[in-house]
Order: C-alpha cells, then sequence, then structure tokens
C-alpha cells in the first residue's frame, strides 16, 4: 500500500472530454485498488487554482485533445512544480502537430506520407493532390474531422470549408495509404507490442470504431511476419525518442501488403496521451506483455517527473 496522493486530471475543454472522462475514472479506480490515494479532478480554466489548494504529490494526466495533449497542462503542472505522467511540454505541442511531428519523424529515418497543410478554404473545388488522400485537422485527436477521399471523387470534400466545421483552419491533406492499421505501445524505452485494429462496419478506425464496443476487432498480437513486427516496433520506439516521448505513448501505422509481403510501412502519428477507456488498445498490449492495467498504471506514476 501506498500514501501517495495522485490527483487523475480528466475532462478538460477539448471535444474529446467524454473520452477523457472514461479514460480518467478508469484509471483512478485502478490507481485506487493499487493503493493510492486519489483525487479525481475535472480540469477547467480554474485548474491551476485547484491543483495549488490539493497539492498532490503526482498528477496522472488522463486528458486528451487540446489544452491537455498538446503541452498546455504540461505548463501548469510545470509552472507549480507537480510531477506529472505522460510526456512534457515541448514532445506534447510537436506530437499534437501532426505535420511537424511528421517531420521530425522523417528526418529520423522513419517512413511516412506524402502531406502538406493548407487553409481548409483554399482546398476550393479543385483537389489539393491526386486522389485518394485523407484530409485531417493539424491538431486533432481520435480521428475528429477525418475525411477520406476516394479515387472516384470529382471533388473535394465539401465539409472541410463548410461553417459546420470546428476544427481550426489549418488542415494537413496525407496521400491515403491502403491496407491494415497497426499500432505499437511504447512504455519507457520498451517496445511493448503491435496490435492490428480491424473496424467492425466502418470504412476505418473512426471516433466509433475506437470508443463504442463492438466497434472494432483488435487482433494482439498481430498476425505478421517476425521480420514485419519486429520493424514496427523499432519505428515506433524510433518515433516516440525522435519527438522526445515519455512514459507511455502509442504509434499508428499504415501496412500495405497487397502485393508483398514486406509492402509498405507508413508511420501516422504518435499519441502522447493514449486512450485507457475499456475499449482502449495500450492497456490491451501491455496486458499481451505481461503488465496489468494496474501494473501499468503504478508505473506511470511512479517514472512521473518534472521536466520531462
Amino acid at each position: 500500500m501506498t500514501s501517495k496522493h495522485v490527483a487523475v486530471l480528466m475532462g478538460g475543454v477539448s471535444s474529446e472530454r467524454p473520452v477523457s472522462l472514461s479514460s480518467g475514472n478508469a484509471c483512478a479506480d485502478a490507481l485506487e485498488a493499487e493503493g493510492y490515494r486519489v483525487t479525481r479532478v475535472d480540469v477547467d480554466r480554474n485548474v491551476s487554482a485547484v491543483l495549488s489548494g490539493l497539492k498532490p504529490d503526482v498528477a496522472f494526466n488522463a486528458l486528451h485533445g487540446p489544452f491537455g495533449e498538446d503541452g498546455v497542462i504540461q505548463g501548469v503542472l510545470e509552472y507549480l512544480e507537480i510531477p506529472y505522467t505522460h510526456s512534457g511540454v515541448l514532445a506534447s505541442a510537436l506530437a499534437m502537430n501532426k505535420e511537424q511531428a511528421k517531420k521530425v519523424a522523417r528526418a529520423a529515418g522513419v517512413p511516412v506520407a506524402e502531406s502538406k497543410v493548407v487553409n481548409r478554404f483554399g482546398i476550393g473545388n479543385a483537389h489539393p493532390m491526386a486522389p485518394p488522400y485523407v484530409v485531417k485537422p493539424v491538431a486533432e485527436g481520435s480521428s475528429f474531422g477525418v475525411v477520406i477521399v476516394g479515387e472516384d471523387q470529382s471533388h473535394p470534400p465539401q465539409i472541410v470549408s463548410s461553417p459546420d466545421w470546428s476544427y481550426g483552419e489549418s488542415v494537413m491533406v496525407e496521400r491515403y495509404v491502403a491496407g491494415r492499421e497497426l499500432t505499437c505501445a511504447v512504455m519507457g524505452d520498451v517496445a511493448l507490442g503491435v496490435c492490428e485494429i480491424i473496424p467492425t462496419g466502418h470504412s476505418f478506425y473512426d471516433y466509433d470504431s475506437k470508443y463504442v464496443a463492438g466497434g472494432s476487432k483488435h487482433e494482439t498480437p498481430a498476425k505478421l511476419s517476425p521480420n514485419i513486427y519486429q520493424k514496427i516496433q523499432t519505428l515506433a520506439l524510433k518515433a516516440h525518442q525522435a519527438i522526445g516521448c515519455r512514459g507511455v505513448s502509442r504509434s499508428d501505422f499504415r501496412y500495405d501488403d497487397r502485393h508483398s509481403e514486406n509492402g509498405e510501412i507508413v508511420w501516422l502519428e504518435v499519441n502522447t496521451q493514449p486512450g485507457m477507456t475499456p475499449t482502449s488498445l495500450v492497456p490491451e498490449i501491455a496486458a499481451h506483455a505481461g503488465h496489468s492495467f494496474g501494473d501499468l498504471l503504478s508505473w506511470m506514476v511512479e517514472d512521473a517527473s518534472c521536466l520531462r
């Protein structure tokens, strides 16, 4: 048993608030079962004053999306000198900006798909690149705002320039990579394992596939040849280290093996605040590697620090 006081930060102000609440409550329950003294903090703009009053030993960051995953809350915690989990200010901000993260990953030898950032109103009536391609917000998670443009579409997606779009003025246009959806968790300096995600009734791994029970099937470990499996692990760890991640992260990949087993492996992004919901991938991958949910969270709490 431990008397360490852990403030679990959850909720927040981003579009991923419901996911964060689910992650945070699952983590809080598990940490209490491990013997930690836990305070659940539903984060709002007053979080600095709340944490100053609580004076926790550790802040467990279960926030997702802007303000919680982009270096902002990390800066608040640095200012308050409260040790925290996951990545620090710079790595969090860098990873949240998909295009900048890809530049760093590419420089480290991690293969990425061709892409460019454009103003959403600049797409107009002409394709920004030859289809198929993907349009996605530069700094969002949980597949919010992701649009796949097929080869047979004569015009760009109109939703991107419509008043209903709420994901920022800049969007990333990225070459669509066909094939299998793979993800690899990293814990500290170890790539744990690779999981294949198979959406059920969905064209890609969208919000419902991620968070609705039965929305996707997970194969852990992924059924890959040993050399491809090991290559995915190597690339995930390389991206984690190049971007400067700490604690636990999860890298997403596409693997096109339609014409050859060696195929094409493309790194999509790194998640510095991977979900911890009942359908999340990292706890499943960690369990296969021999780490129970409680063990995983305890490791993250004990790994917490400032100046990450």
